[in-house]
C-alpha cells in the first residue's frame, strides 16, 4: 500500500536537509507534497490519481508552476522508492521575452530608492542597493558582514557551492557608515531589532509597503527582481553571459539567459532599427 503519512513526510524533510537543499526549496517541496496528500484525502497513491492531479493543476496554474510541483513530487517518489509513480514535466517552448508587467525598470528602481530615503528607511534603502549592485540572492544577504566590507568581497556558500562576490567600493563605504551608526561591530549588516539576520519575509513585507508609496506595481517589487535588474544591466554593458553566470552563481547558462531577457517592446524597437521595411 502506497499511502502518504506524516511520518513519511517527516523522513522526506530530514532527507532534504541532509541533501543540503536551500531552505526555500525544502519548504516548497514539503508544501507541495502535503498539498498532494491532502488532495488524495487518505487514499493510496495511484498513477492515475497523480495524472488527475496534474490535470487539475494545469487548469489552475502556469506551466512553470505545474512543473515545479511535478519536480517536488518526483523527488518525493524517488525518496520513497516509488519510481513507478514519477511523471513527466510539461514541455514548453523556451520563453524569449520577459513579461513587461513584471519587469522592474531602472527608473522604477530609482523611484523606490528615493521613496525609501525620503521615508527614512535607511536599512531598506541600503539593502536594495546591495542586492541590485552585486547580484546576490536575498538568502545570501547574511554573508554581507562587517568583516566582508573591509575586504570588499563576500564569500558566499549556497547550495553546496562557494563563490566570491565582489562588492563595489562605494557600497562598502555606505554600509560601513550604516553599521557604525547602528553600532553593529561584527557579523551580518542587515539585522532585525533582536540582532538576527533579516529573513525573506521581513524584506518582502517592507518592499511591498514601499512599492505602494512609490507608485510602482506590486507585481514588480520583490527582492529577486533586483537580482534580475542587475543581470540585465550587466549584460547590456558587458555582453558576457559566461562571466555573468559565474557572478550570479548559476551552474547553467540557460538559467542566466532567463535573467537577461528583455521585454517584447525592446525587441520590437531593435527589429525596427534593422531598416528592412520600405515605408
Amino acid at each position: 500500500m502506497r499511502i502518504i503519512t506524516k511520518e513519511i513526510i517527516g523522513k522526506f524533510e530530514k532527507y532534504l536537509i541532509t541533501e543540503e537543499k536551500a531552505l526555500a526549496t525544502l519548504e516548497k517541496y514539503i508544501r507541495d507534497v502535503r498539498a498532494f496528500s491532502a488532495w488524495l484525502g487518505g487514499k493510496r497513491v495511484d498513477k492515475q490519481e497523480i495524472l488527475n492531479y496534474k490535470s487539475e493543476l494545469c487548469e489552475k496554474y502556469s506551466v512553470a508552476s505545474v512543473n515545479s510541483v511535478i519536480s517536488a513530487l518526483n523527488t518525493f517518489f524517488a525518496f520513497c522508492d516509488w519510481n513507478e509513480f514519477r511523471i513527466k514535466a510539461i514541455k514548453m517552448q523556451r520563453q524569449i521575452f520577459a513579461s513587461k508587467e513584471k519587469e522592474l525598470t531602472k527608473q522604477e528602481y530609482e523611484r523606490l530608492l528615493r521613496t525609501a530615503e525620503s521615508k527614512g528607511n535607511e536599512r531598506l534603502y541600503l539593502l536594495m542597493q546591495t542586492i541590485c549592485s552585486s547580484g546576490i540572492r536575498v538568502s545570501e544577504l547574511k554573508y554581507i558582514t562587517v568583516e566582508t566590507l573591509k575586504r570588499e568581497r563576500a564569500e558566499i556558500n549556497c547550495k553546496g557551492k562557494r563563490r566570491q562576490v565582489l562588492l563595489p567600493t562605494d557600497l562598502c563605504k555606505m554600509l560601513k557608515a550604516y553599521a557604525e551608526r547602528q553600532k553593529i561591530k561584527s557579523g551580518p549588516v542587515f539585522i532585525t531589532k533582536t540582532g538576527k539576520p533579516l529573513d525573506r519575509s521581513n524584506i518582502w513585507s517592507d518592499m511591498k509597503k514601499l512599492c505602494r508609496e512609490a507608485g510602482v506595481s506590486e507585481k514588480k517589487v520583490f527582492p529577486h527582481n533586483l537580482r534580475h535588474l542587475f543581470a540585465r544591466t550587466y549584460y547590456s554593458i558587458q555582453k558576457d553571459i559566461v562571466r555573468l553566470a559565474d557572478i550570479l552563481g548559476h551552474s547553467s547558462i540557460n538559467t542566466t539567459r532567463i535573467y537577461t531577457m528583455e521585454n517584447g517592446d525592446v525587441h520590437r524597437r531593435q527589429i525596427q532599427k534593422l531598416g528592412l521595411l520600405r515605408c
